[in-house]
């Protein structure tokens, strides 16, 4: 499958990047974004990408997404059940 958008070209240059590392940025963001709303797993987005999983989740904390994002409730349960 493909996903195409229509853009300016000169999208990338304003944002002073190449058109490779434009797209690489758009599908980065599309991943974290897809991930932090918990439609994908991380595994997936991390292949949405074309990198391991552990490298997405490193990746993160540029888009001030948590790792792991439970609330305390779920924190405090995980704990009592370990």
């Amino acid at each position: 499958m493909q996903l195409t958008i229509t853009m300016r070209d000169s999208l990338p240059d304003s944002l002073q990047a190449t058109p490779t590392e434009f797209e690489r940025e758009a599908r980065m963001a599309m991943a974290v974004k897809l991930y932090e709303r918990k439609r994908i797993s991380s595994g997936i987005a991390a292949r949405l990408v074309d990198m391991d999983r552990a490298t997405f989740l490193l990746e993160l904390h540029r888009y001030g997404t948590p790792m792991i994002d439970i609330d305390e409730t779920e924190l405090l349960s995980d704990q009592a059940n370990a």
